[in-house]
């Protein structure tokens, strides 16, 4: 028998008239954080930093191609990975379908690894994806945007992630958890794999150059995970635990 309180129509409609208000209340604010998003200065990006894609190498203002505003997905993809992060792939499961509406919008999407472009090509062939996926390997971008430490960085703790200062790497033995069952379902041990960070940055081109205008770290990547936008509204909600 369910544990769930059970109500009336009227009682249910009572409840969802009230959470209406709340939702509308959230979707308003949500509006003004975008403004407030797109009215933060933007800071000049001068660093010549370099990738590997498809047609070659590239450099920053390159990925762009015909638009003039980028979106970069941080994939958790590191040199020693085999095969990428599962929550990155399920985040990026949705990029084929939205790359050609935001290009419709003058916006190029792709993502960006430190693994080597032969190994972001072979899982990308696995996954059944088409999007763009650039290689960092060699390139100070993932540092300097912080989604990649180094191993002493990961045991002393210098080194921020969100705007904050990381805690030292404490090793966990606990194989079950769920970073531990990530690191192994990428081929690769624990440390490693939490040397890699999630993470989004927008950027613009104007008049020739390139300008960090965003990014945005852990559960602020959230919204951009369209699976769980749809479980939040589920009955059972994402029926997970410990993710975060």
């Amino acid at each position: 028998m369910t544990k769930h309180r059970i109500g009336t129509h009227e009682e249910w409609w009572a409840a969802r008239l009230e959470l209406l208000d709340a939702e509308k209340a959230l979707t308003r604010q949500s509006d003004e954080l975008a403004r407030r998003r797109q009215a933060l200065p933007w800071l000049r990006i001068d660093k010549p930093y370099r990738f590997d894609i498809d047609e070659g190498g590239a450099s920053l203002a390159d990925l762009f191609g015909e638009c003039s505003q980028l979106l970069v997905y941080h994939f958790m993809f590191g040199q020693d990975y085999k095969a990428g992060c599962p929550s990155c792939s399920a985040i990026a499961d949705g990029f084929n379908g939205f790359v050609v509406h935001l290009a419709n919008h003058d916006v190029s999407l792709l993502a960006v690894s430190r693994a080597p472009l032969a190994k972001l090509r072979a899982y990308k062939a696995r996954m059944g994806w088409t999007f763009p996926w650039a290689s960092s390997l060699g390139s100070d971008f993932n540092v300097d945007f912080g989604v990649s430490v180094t191993e002493q960085q990961q045991r002393d703790g210098s080194v921020e992630y969100n705007y904050r200062p990381s805690k030292p790497f404490v090793p966990n033995t606990d194989g079950e958890s769920i970073p531990a069952r990530f690191a192994a379902m990428t081929g690769t041990d624990l440390p490693t794999y939490t040397r890699e960070r999630p993470s989004m940055s927008a950027f613009i081109r104007d008049d020739g150059v390139v300008y960090h205008t965003y990014s945005s770290y852990a559960r602020g990547l959230d919204v951009l995970w369209g699976m769980y936008q749809w479980l939040d509204r589920a009955p059972l909600g994402r029926n997970e635990t410990g993710g975060w």
